[in-house]
């Protein structure tokens, strides 16, 4: 009887902390590898551009900006920019 507290902790503690990121780097890595030429991106730095070429060997891409083209890594794209820039467009 006196696990039964402990044990119920850990379960709130799985299912409010553990399992929500669990979910998210499973999002941002379905993201990641669903870039493909043409997209329009953000940076996580705010930089605006076109997907260029996505090598997936490496884990980057290059980007097309105003200024010229980026090479990137795709941890540096931002899933919540970006999707909001796909919503407005």
């Amino acid at each position: 009887m006196d696990y039964i507290f402990p044990i119920a902790i850990l379960l709130v503690f799985w299912f409010f902390m553990i399992r929500p990121q669990m979910k998210q780097a499973k999002k941002e890595k379905k993201f990641r590898s669903e870039i493909k030429r043409g997209d329009r991106i953000v940076t996580v730095g705010g930089i605006y551009g076109t997907v260029n070429d996505v090598n997936h060997k490496d884990g980057t891409c290059i980007v097309a900006t105003m200024a010229g083209k980026i090479k990137l890594d795709k941890s540096a794209i931002s899933i919540e920019k970006t999707s909001k820039l796909k919503k407005t467009s």
